[in-house]
């Protein structure tokens, strides 16, 4: 089976969203997270970003973005394309291929649903809807430099290794965590964005 394959299979029939009030928080361990959603807030805002593979002839890689350096949240963090959900949006998808769209200019022509991950906790208070995508190679970017400074693409394979996440202690509310960092050449994949494709790499591992 194909690493396309596996994650069709695995990803398949997937809903968004979930219990608001046992999200995934960065990748942690459960009887981490279940700590530290204690220290979460009560009250959130609804968010998605896409996760998106594209499909090259020499395999899938993941494309990430490295946000604006001005920006007051996250400067310079490698990210996924996505933001908050606006009324007029239907669901996180429609939300992720607008943002997709508006950031970094990727067309939704050119992607297609895979499936979704659980929510995940952001402690910059955004509840996000993880969803992943297929997109074909057959792409132009724009990007929004207002937001976006530069994008990227990681082999799959790669994040996919366990042998890449690096281990991370990270403290919040008095409390010491861990957590995962990537690090692929010059740059580190860390925060919730690391958190995200650990959780990936669980649900293909674990199904």
């Amino acid at each position: 089976m194909s690493l396309r394959q596996l994650i069709e299979q695995r990803l398949r029939d997937t809903a968004p969203g979930g219990d608001p009030l046992q999200p995934l928080v960065a990748g942690l361990e459960p009887g981490q997270a279940e700590a530290l959603r204690k220290l979460l807030p009560a009250e959130f805002s609804r968010a998605a970003v896409l996760v998106p593979l594209i499909d090259r002839p020499e395999g899938l890689t993941v494309l990430l973005t490295q946000r604006a350096s001005h920006l007051k949240n996250h400067p310079g963090q490698v990210s996924f394309p996505g933001g908050r959900m606006e009324s007029g949006d239907a669901g996180p998808w429609e939300t992720a291929l607008r943002e997709t769209e508006e950031e970094i200019g990727l067309g939704r022509e050119h992607v297609s649903l895979a499936g979704y991950l659980r929510d995940h906790f952001v402690i910059t208070g955004y509840l996000v809807t993880p969803v992943v995508a297929f997109v074909r190679p057959a792409f132009e970017l724009s990007l929004d430099r207002t937001e976006v400074d530069d994008v990227f693409e990681v082999p799959l394979d790669f994040v996919l290794d366990a042998a890449n996440h690096v281990a991370r202690e990270r403290q919040f509310g008095g409390h010491t965590f861990q957590a995962y960092d990537i690090p692929y050449q010059e740059r580190n994949i860390w925060g919730a964005t690391a958190g995200m494709l650990v959780t990936l790499y669980r649900v293909l591992r674990e199904g």
